[in-house]
């Protein structure tokens, strides 16, 4: 059994060619995917709350502080996914360093990370565009914005954007990019419009005082404050990247679009984090900022509507793109699952004109167009964040084993000052780990226990490894 749960895949593996994707993204394609996925919740909506409750002013620390975290995590990434390849992000990288049960637990974890990730963001989406629809004079009825546990129906605009994206990616990957490409200038755009405002109204006296919460402090109440939990706060705003990783059997030349799509997205989106940052705490007080939409409320605050709605516009171009990139990533994880055999084979048919999983591509929208149209999402958000930390430091982890048990491994893309760069990664991701709530840990690992129940009830009979060895000792 021990032998078992730690036979690793073997990184140079060819799959059935029916069960291949279609080349068809270019390293510019991967880079747009990255900041698709990046620039979202965090800009739009973290930002504020994180200023206001945790950092003030220093908020863009925070960012910086997370970036860093992030960028160890992404050189990681990078030299995985071009030694190893792959559709499965940190799952497959997983079983080639550790092994079936590790590659198991991090792929069940990505399930949660993706699926409730999509969900969330889809009912911040709901928000906006209701408040678009109220501001144009078409409301819907308040029973349909909102989950029965909060006094309505469903929400509607929450699960249909969903399906929609649903539809979108049954169409092919190459079209779904094509749509992301273009939602990503319009959001681009729109933070190009609140630079040029903010820049030439600061005020350098709501910068004081800069760090009004400190470093760190626990309050009486539990609750933490300072830059250091303000940090794990925006950690938010970077889940996304790894997204990236999931495409690399969809790359034209993966060994150098994938390290390139990952490291260019974080570069660009860190800069326009900090960038954003600093501005929004310049143009008004940090204790304004405390709302659901911190850009377009500062907007209104100095005066510009018009640019506040355009704002407002382009965050429902922005959100739409986070959730077309983590659906994408989910899809690719369980399809990689299926094909290893941990999951059903159900799930590995590639449709034969479109080149793409539609079996799993309808059951998650249809699973995620539930959840979001039912269930306020609440505390669950936090499970995003715990699963993602825990992804990052065992890919970190990876590189360290993969240099010392295969050597011999061409990595046309290394991680620069090894072990110490993948060291500073897991030391910095666990770090934040350690700033999120006792409870959120628990659910954790209730979600953990399940996953280990379903591995040890079917994937380690089922597993391709099982087979190829179960044929060896017949022969």
């Amino acid at each position: 059994m021990t032998m078992q749960i730690f036979r690793t895949k073997k990184v140079t593996s060819e799959d059935p060619i029916e069960h291949r994707l279609r080349k068809c993204l270019s390293a510019w394609d991967l880079a747009f995917l990255g900041v698709g996925a990046i620039i979202g919740t965090g800009i739009f909506v973290l930002t504020g709350i994180a200023a206001a409750t945790q950092s003030g002013p220093a908020v863009v620390l925070s960012f910086i502080l997370a970036g860093i975290a992030c960028t160890f995590a992404a050189l990681a990434y990078a030299e995985l996914a071009s030694a190893v390849g792959g559709c499965g992000s940190a799952y497959g990288y997983s079983y080639a360093a550790f092994g079936e049960l590790v590659a198991w637990i991090i792929g069940w974890d990505l399930l949660l990370e993706y699926g409730i990730s999509v969900a969330a963001v889809a009912n911040g989406w709901s928000g906006y565009f209701c408040n678009a629809l109220v501001a144009i004079g078409l409301p819907l009825p308040e029973a349909l914005t909102k989950a029965p546990k909060l006094g309505g129906y469903i929400n509607l605009p929450a699960s249909l954007i969903i399906l929609g994206l649903m539809g979108l990616l049954i169409m092919g990957t190459k079209q779904s990019a094509r749509v992301n490409n273009a939602m990503v200038l319009v959001k681009l755009l729109t933070i190009s419009v609140f630079v040029l405002i903010a820049v030439f109204n600061v005020n350098p006296e709501n910068w004081h005082p800069f760090m009004p919460f400190g470093w760190f402090q626990t309050l009486p109440d539990g609750k933490t404050t300072g830059v250091l939990a303000g940090a794990s706060i925006v950690f938010f705003a970077y889940v996304g990247f790894d997204a990236v990783s999931t495409a690399t059997e969809e790359a034209r030349d993966p060994q150098k679009d994938i390290p390139f799509g990952i490291v260019a997205s974080l570069t660009f989106c860190t800069l326009i984090y900090i960038l954003v940052a600093g501005l929004l705490t310049g143009v008004v007080p940090y204790t304004d900022l405390n709302v659901s939409s911190p850009v377009a409320h500062a907007l209104n605050l100095i005066g510009f509507k018009g640019a506040s709605a355009m704002v407002s516009t382009g965050v429902i171009a922005g959100l739409t793109t986070v959730m077309l990139v983590l659906y994408y990533g989910l899809t690719r994880i369980i399809y990689a699952m299926s094909r290893d055999g941990l999951l059903s084979s159900f799930f590995s048919e590639v449709h034969p004109v479109t080149q793409t999983p539609v079996r799993v591509i309808v059951l998650c929208g249809l699973i995620m167009s539930l959840i979001a149209g039912f269930m306020p999402l609440g505390d669950l958000a936090e499970l995003v964040n715990i699963g993602t930390l825990a992804a990052f430091v065992l890919v970190c982890f990876g590189v360290i084993m993969l240099r010392i048990t295969q050597p011999e491994l061409y990595r046309p893309f290394r991680a620069p000052f090894n072990p110490v760069f993948p060291i500073m990664g897991m030391l910095s991701c666990g770090a934040l780990m350690a700033f999120l709530p006792a409870l959120t840990w628990l659910r954790f690992g209730v979600w953990l226990l399940l996953g280990l129940i379903v591995y040890f009830a079917y994937s380690i009979r089922h597993s391709k490894l099982a087979q190829q060895q179960s044929q060896q000792h017949f022969y």
